[in-house]
């Protein structure tokens, strides 16, 4: 069975003592909930802070983005050595890393190779925006940015994909369950083309787009989705924790 998994996406939000503060609202919360991976995704500066935090916690730590290069002339960012031993995870490929910074499969799938290599785990993202699924290109494009983000990659052990439509991340308009289910199964068998079935059945995949704790039940109610990449509801404690202990009801053994 895939172990359920909620990350949170604390994007360009929270100063320093505000993460330490979000921390401390939810950890208590989140400690007796089982059967369940729980992530937080903090800014740079207060990846520290939260780790120290978060000591003696359940909760995992993910950064938001990182470079492929280990180190050199690349002014204000972050390598995969500054965050190896840090983090547990990372965000890469992000709609509004593509969009907004321009950032291509090819850049992705460098990022993804250099995040293994130091013992990071890709949260690996994919989806469409909302001229692509108007024009029916939903399965070309999604099918098409995981393998070309996953070029040259060798078997990614312990990677987690996360399915976020565009159009539905920050709109407030979210998918439907079955809708993305009917993705994340395309997503399956593209991962399955890639490294075998086993792998397909087996690779964690979530749903990422306006994310609620009222509209959880309807994604993690499908049998292929598997958690969520929860962008704003996570800076709320409230919000996040009844996300995360609604999935782990939902998806317990």
């Amino acid at each position: 069975m895939r172990t359920p998994f909620i990350a949170g996406n604390w994007k360009m939000n929270t100063t320093v003592s505000e993460a330490i503060k979000l921390v401390g609202e939810m950890k208590p919360q989140l400690e007796s909930t089982s059967g369940i991976e729980i992530v937080v995704c903090p800014p740079f500066v207060s990846l520290i802070a939260v780790r120290e935090a978060l000591k003696g916690s359940r909760i995992k730590l993910g950064a938001q983005n990182m470079h492929f290069q280990e180190k050199g002339a690349f002014t204000g960012e972050v390598s995969p050595l500054m965050l190896a031993g840090l983090c547990d995870y990372v965000i890469l490929g992000h709609s509004e890393r593509r969009q907004y910074f321009g950032e291509t499969s090819e850049i992705v799938s460098r990022k993804v190779k250099a995040a293994l290599k130091v013992g990071i785990i890709p949260i690996l993202c994919v989806g469409e925006n909302l001229a692509e699924i108007e024009a029916g290109r939903t399965k070309e494009i999604v099918t098409t940015q995981l393998v070309e983000s996953l070029l040259g990659v060798e078997m990614p052990g312990g990677l987690v994909i996360a399915y976020e439509p565009v159009w539905a991340i920050g709109t407030g308009r979210a998918a439907t369950g079955p809708q993305s289910e009917g993705v994340i199964n395309l997503i399956r068998e593209a991962a399955a083309g890639l490294y075998g079935q086993a792998f397909g059945q087996d690779v964690r995949v979530l749903y990422g787009g306006s994310v609620t704790a009222e509209n959880i039940a309807e994604f993690v109610g499908q049998p292929d989705i598997d958690g969520a990449l929860v962008g704003g509801a996570s800076l709320k404690a409230e919000q996040f924790v009844s996300i995360v202990k609604k999935t782990a009801q939902m998806k317990k053994v």
